[in-house]
């Protein structure tokens, strides 16, 4: 007992003391002094959380703490938020509700709680993803507040710092979930530092083995990257202080994520990365003079040293990025050789870049404008308009949020001159929605530069556009496809739900006088023979089906109806012997009820594909980082960790994940394609051939390979057992001269 008390009496004096400390950092920032809500807010919340503790062991009210830290610290939002965050899951976890928030703390943070607090069911019904709905509601409060968002990534960012303490298949939940969605949102509202840690963090969960090589990697260059950065550096710190600049410089250090993306898009070892390493020039404005010439001056002192560039000149002064990054990066030879990119910032811009949205209101406080301002509201709007448009499908509605929120800006002009910023990739439809849904539902084309273009070219900085309408044109389908901005392909897919409800009550109509043609209206609740009978999904597909014309009724319609003989669905199916496939899902969905979620499941040599099905569109072999996934016809499907369906599923159907290792023993063999680029030459295929069959006792199952001007690219198809062998292989041929490039493609 005397233990205990001694434990609970540490435990409130940690309590204590991390709440003083966030008092201490609040009240050395510029906010209004509002110590006593705070302190209320927290005691409540105390009160509320008692007794309770996470997974960690810690008593559960040091997260809201830990959250409440961040937002204030490192996001710099104020006592609202502050208190927000720490009442941010007292509605979610205990017998409060949003009422007694609203009694107690006012409207503002009982409207940020309400936005925070998980919800169960939805608009997506009941086959849909929890976790899509709940995004939902916090972009809807979002849209009226941005601070619910923002708490909101806090809130996620304490949790990836925590996540050690929770189940693997639930790390992967959350991993995957933050990389998909949380960590592109960091970067869209400008919290460059957020966004960077949970992109780390989540690569950490997901992909330990390579996270820890790429950090032993880069520490093992430091050194050599020290020596590189003072040479670089020393001579402009010499150009700088004779301009009388009052400045420091900072060197940046690509994150380990970063490096691992760019080697998995580029399909390049770490070696082959050449800009790890980047300098950052951080300077006070002088008085009377304006930050944005002082960031060429020093570009142009830089020039005098160094040759720049002359195709990565960044001006991200005047025109800022959508997210109000504003900076000037440039790229300059160094004495060795390598390329160095230099930001070049004020203090001002410097502090946007860090902390994003909240600098913005800082600044705009004090009476300064900031054009970024603007195009955060363009961008809540957009998220506004896709919102009216509910998504019946969990999938689509988080893909089309998802969409363009790293996307890279480009500026078109109007014929009148005016500057329209769009996505890199934007395309003249995305454009005409961009301005209004009726130019982008009646587009049939553009005038770019004053040529005429179809509806999918690709617009490039500086184009001049015109969009060209028709009355008579309509949205099709194959738009989708060639579609590239969020709010176009939201506004598509309303235009296209608005036509199937069209066709669906003409269908409607059809099928009614059918029925009463044939004298079958009493046998109208059959219909679903019918929409089976023709292989659909649903009677609402049928609908379509006939109001389009692509199916007309007829006898055998009559029959299926009836339940005659030759339809080969019976009167009443629930009579009679289970099929082959009910026994086989039954016993499927039987399986996944018995695993123990909390532990990884086994993949052996002899349940791999009998238990277990691999996923076409990633193809994991031993050896790779995978996880298991439930699908709807209950199968436990094998994803890689890093496969873009499994960052889908993780953040619409987290709770479907299963945890999975592999324990087989070289007895299986998996094709996998490895992609060869080098410098052709006479032999070259026979030295391929030659290792990989003679040294490596390795099976080729296909071989393609092209030269043209004296570079070749090829893919050859091996036969392996594990992710070792091909190591192996890609080793090896790394040792012809001629080959400069080699990767195992996904």
């Amino acid at each position: 007992m005397e233990t205990d008390d001694k434990r609970l009496a540490e435990e409130e004096k940690t309590i204590n003391e991390a709440f003083q400390q966030l008092l201490d950092i609040y009240l050395a920032s510029q906010h209004r002094r509002k110590v006593e809500l705070i302190t209320k807010a927290f005691n409540f919340a105390r009160q509320a959380h008692k007794g309770v503790r996470r997974h960690s062991g810690e008593p559960y009210i040091m997260h809201p703490l830990a959250v409440a830290r961040i937002v204030c610290e490192e996001i710099g939002l104020g006592s609202t938020s502050i208190c927000a965050a720490l009442l941010h899951d007292v509605v979610e976890d205990t017998d409060y509700t949003i009422e007694d928030i609203h009694n107690l703390f006012g409207e503002k943070i009982a409207r940020i709680v309400e936005g925070l607090t998980k919800i169960s069911g939805g608009v997506f019904g009941l086959q849909a993803s929890e976790q899509a709905e709940n995004f939902k509601k916090l972009l809807l409060t979002m849209s009226e507040d941005i601070r619910v968002i923002l708490i909101k990534i806090a809130d996620r960012l304490h949790n990836m710092r925590t996540l050690e303490y929770m189940p693997v298949n639930k790390q992967y939940k959350i991993a995957g979930e933050t990389l998909y969605i949380y960590a592109p949102i960091a970067y869209r509202l400008g919290l460059s530092k957020i966004k960077t840690e949970l992109e780390n963090l989540s690569f950490r969960y997901e992909h330990p083995e390579e996270y820890a090589r790429i950090e032993k990697k880069i520490e093992k260059t430091q050194q050599e990257r020290d020596i590189l950065y003072s040479e670089f550096t020393n001579p402009i710190c010499e150009r700088l202080d004779a301009m009388g600049c009052k400045y420091y410089i900072k060197g940046r250090v690509k994150s380990p994520y970063s490096i691992w993306n760019k080697m998995q898009k580029k399909h390049v070892a770490f070696e082959d990365i050449f800009d790890i390493l980047a300098v950052r020039i951080i300077f006070t404005p002088r008085d009377g003079e304006d930050e944005n010439n002082e960031c060429f001056k020093i570009y142009n002192a830089l020039t005098k040293i160094y040759t720049a560039h002359p195709d990565r000149l960044r001006d991200w002064v005047n025109k800022p990025r959508a997210n109000g990054y504003r900076a000037l990066h440039a790229t300059f030879m160094s004495k060795r050789g390598e390329w160095i990119e230099v930001q070049i910032r004020s203090e001002r811009m410097h502090e946007v870049a860090e902390q994003g949205i909240a600098a913005h209101w800082k600044y705009k406080a004090q009476g300064e404008e900031n054009s970024a301002d603007e195009q955060l509201d363009n961008w809540l709007h957009t998220i506004k308009e896709i919102l009216d448009d509910p998504q019946p499908n969990a999938l689509d509605f988080l893909d089309t949020i998802k969409l363009n929120l790293y996307a890279t800006e480009i500026f078109v002009f109007t014929p009148k001159g005016e500057i329209k910023t769009v996505p890199q990739n934007c395309t003249a439809l995305d454009l005409a929605y961009s301005i209004h849904t009726f130019l982008g539902n009646h587009c049939i084309g553009a005038k770019v530069n004053h040529k005429l273009v179809p509806l999918n070219h690709i617009l490039n900085s500086g184009d001049q556009v015109e969009i060209l309408t028709s009355n008579s044109q309509h949205v099709d389908a194959s738009w989708l496809t060639f579609a590239t901005t969020a709010k176009a392909r939201a506004k598509i897919q309303a235009a296209l739900r608005r036509q199937q409800r069209l066709m669906q009550n003409k269908g409607e109509e059809l099928l009614n006088e059918f029925l009463e043609k044939e004298d079958l209206v009493k046998f109208s609740n059959n219909i679903d023979r019918v929409w089976k009978f023709h292989k659909l999904k649903s009677r609402e597909e049928l609908l379509e089906a006939l109001g389009n014309g692509s199916i007309v009724l007829g006898s055998e319609d009559k029959d299926a109806l009836l339940g005659n003989k030759r339809f080969r669905f019976p009167l009443f199916p629930f009579f009679g012997k289970k099929s082959e496939e009910e026994k086989d899902t039954e016993h499927a969905a039987t399986r996944f009820d018995s695993i123990d979620h909390k532990h990884p499941i086994n993949l052996t040599d002899e349940n791999l594909h009998s238990s277990y099905i691999i996923a076409d569109c990633c193809k994991p072999i031993p050896g790779d980082d995978v996880l298991g996934y439930y699908d709807d016809e209950h199968h436990i499907v094998i994803h890689k960790r890093k496969c873009p369906v499994a960052d889908t599923l993780k953040s619409s159907h987290g709770d479907r994940i299963l945890a999975a290792n592999w324990d087989t023993h070289r007895t299986l063999y998996f094709t996998v394609p490895i992609m060869l680029k080098g410098i052709d030459g006479i032999g070259i295929l026979n030295e391929i051939t030659t290792i990989i069959y003679q040294q490596l006792n390795i099976s080729i199952q296909k071989l393609t390979i092209e030269g043209k001007d004296g570079i070749f690219e090829g893919t050859v198809w091996v036969n392996v057992r594990d992710v070792e062998e091909v190591h192996t292989v890609c080793d090896s041929l790394k040792k012809i001269t001629n080959i400069k490039t080699i990767a195992r493609l996904d």
